[in-house]
């Protein structure tokens, strides 16, 4: 019986500072985010293809919204190859408006999609400045 409580003590003995090394790390992981993938949103990315349950940002970038005007949202009930077109179009129209496509492999609450748009922001200026200097003349 002592053997059995012994052996049972070991074993919890060895799995608490496992677990608490895990805890810590994982909140020190959240704490060191650094890109555009961190809470917040710090990049201002919007999602790609636009949803239809997602709501608007507020002071949103101009690209943001130029490619929620111009392509179709999608639903999660939208048939795929309406879903793919409708990626295809609002990629297409992120690169056009400066912007860079993001690939998101960890998805969260925060950011659910799968590919994201980081409009082009000018350092200390607004968005509607910053597209407007890198469109064609």
């Amino acid at each position: 019986m002592n053997f059995r409580l012994i052996k049972a003590l070991r074993i919890i003995a060895c799995l608490i500072p496992a677990a608490l090394a895990g805890t810590t790390a994982a909140i020190a992981a959240e704490a060191e985010c650094s890109g555009c993938l961190c809470p917040g949103n710090p990049c201002r990315l919007c999602p790609l293809p636009p949803s239809k349950n997602a709501p608007a940002m507020q002071d949103e970038p101009d690209a943001c919204r130029k490619i929620r005007e111009k392509v179709p949202l999608v639903s999660a009930n939208t048939d795929p190859d309406e879903h793919y077109a409708s990626l295809d179009k609002s990629i297409m129209e992120c690169v056009r408006n400066g912007g860079d496509v993001v690939m998101n492999s960890r998805r969260n609450k925060e950011f659910p999609s799968k590919h994201y748009c980081k409009p082009y922001l000018a350092p200390g200026a607004s968005s509607a400045t910053a597209n407007s200097s890198r469109t064609k003349k």
